[in-house]
């Protein structure tokens, strides 16, 4: 298995500085239209390369260790393997997955809350060691089917301010951590840190004081039951902005100054995901169906006070496939109209929906856009997370292709910085000015 997206044998096209992404989209949006007009994507890897550049630049204290199940399509995980990334996995095909591309177990943490025996017994076979606990059934089955378990406690975080619970759902509490760590003296297994995870929806900074707090009273119940502990897991949350991975470190750095550090022998990782793949996806999708609807008679029971018409436009890929995540959170991009049209034309209220014809699948309620027709394309962008799932069997849906690219100065800093791979390397193509796509798919130069 090579991934959600099967194909191992992709291709990266070089762009010139006559070609930008716009370019690439106009082209695949061209060739799709003319054979089928199936969902793609566009992946920038130049976008994730800058995203590390910016990681080093600002946490270089903290080693990331990239949720692969945010995006496991093989661009991404060979060019994260070749930036010297860890990665966090959940389960047997996310480990076997990595280390095909040769990273080594101690760079691969096993993160799932809830393990199965059989995926335990994986990772005891192929040296990924170190994996996170919240409870003591978990933790008896990590002392049956693997001898040479490390363990991070994941303790519960406090970021529930408002209702939010979500976070509480899995994660030990703090009173807890000592009858884990008795548990784990008896039944023989290593414990060795901590975990704890704040949601990037989490405004509060007083979140990272008390969870920084509990791990430190957790590294000293450890130090008395006689454990080594060396490893501190500040989980995910990050939005991907410059800004918030600032404010992050403005909050933690003094406290990991106090707590854990330097010199004091702990390593400390996070399990950034979203951060380094959101922005460089974009999804281009295709209308299939339209309803002209009154305004008072709106999916969102909005009124404009006009006689205008409203329209319901059906895509050709929804909930059950690349928007997913929309079922659990809201749409992080706003639709942007491939058409060329006029500054002056009228908008009108709009939705948009799946093609499942489900109440369910609908990615965005109310927007204001010109009037759409049937073969017409909207382009999302920030779809790199989340987007990669096993499409529905409904309708015979298909999963959309994924275009990567670069640009030339991005991939000679990947280059200045020393970081090569032979596999990777060898999928990369040099795109020209002037781009036509062929029928395969790949760029050719235009005669």
């Amino acid at each position: 298995m090579k991934g959600f997206i099967d194909d191992a044998n992709y291709s990266v096209g070089l762009l010139d500085e006559g070609t930008n992404l716009g370019n690439v989209i106009d082209n695949y949006v061209y060739e799709h239209t003319l054979t089928g007009k199936n969902a793609f994507f566009v992946g920038d890897l130049g976008k994730i390369v800058k995203k590390h550049s910016q990681w080093q630049s600002v946490v270089a204290q903290i080693k990331p260790f990239y949720t692969v199940k945010c995006n496991s399509t093989p661009a991404v995980l060979e060019i994260l393997a070749a930036l010297g990334t860890g990665f966090a996995c959940s389960t047997k095909n996310e480990m076997a997955l990595v280390q095909e591309l040769g990273v080594s177990p101690e760079n691969i943490i096993y993160i799932s809350p809830c393990k199965q025996v059989s995926q335990i017994k994986y990772a005891a076979k192929v040296g990924v060691n170190i994996m996170t606990c919240d409870n003591e059934i978990e933790l008896k089955k990590i002392a049956r089917n693997h001898p040479n378990a490390k363990v991070l406690l994941h303790i519960a975080t406090e970021d529930n301010i408002g209702g939010e619970e979500d976070n509480m759902k899995f994660g030990t509490t703090l009173k807890n951590c000592r009858h884990l760590l008795e548990c784990a003296k008896e039944l023989d297994v290593q414990i060795i840190g901590v975990k704890f995870h704040v949601s990037s929806t989490c405004k509060e900074s007083q979140v990272y004081v008390h969870a920084l707090s509990d791990a430190r009273c957790v590294f000293d119940m450890a130090g008395e039951f006689g454990f080594t502990m060396n490893m501190l897991d500040i989980g995910g949350g990050f939005t991907g902005t410059e800004f918030q991975l600032e404010e992050v470190n403005h909050i933690i750095s003094p406290l990991l100054d106090i707590y854990f550090p330097e010199g004091s022998g702990i390593k400390i990782i996070s399990e950034p995901g979203s951060y380094y793949v959101s922005s460089a996806f974009t999804l281009a999708v295709n209308i299939i169906a339209k309803k002209v609807v009154e305004n008072d008679k709106f999916s969102s029971g909005e009124k404009t006070g006009s006689d205008e018409p409203a329209f319901m436009y059906y895509m050709n890929d929804g909930v059950y496939g690349s928007f997913a995540s929309k079922l659990s959170e809201d749409l992080n991009t706003i639709p942007e109209v491939h058409k060329k049209y006029k500054e002056d034309e009228p908008l009108f209220t709009s939705s948009l929906w799946g093609p499942s014809c489900d109440e369910l699948d609908q990615i965005v309620e109310s927007c204001l856009l010109p009037e759409l027709n049937v073969g017409d394309w909207l382009i999302f962008d920030n779809m790199g997370a989340d987007s990669f799932h096993e499409p529905s069997a409904f309708n015979d849906m298909q999963r959309p292709a994924v275009y990567y690219m670069m640009s030339f100065s991005d991939w000679y800093e990947m280059q200045d910085a020393g970081i090569t791979s032979d596999a990777m390397m060898k999928s990369f193509f040099f795109v020209p000015s002037c781009i036509q796509l062929s029928q395969e798919g790949s760029f050719s130069t235009e005669a």
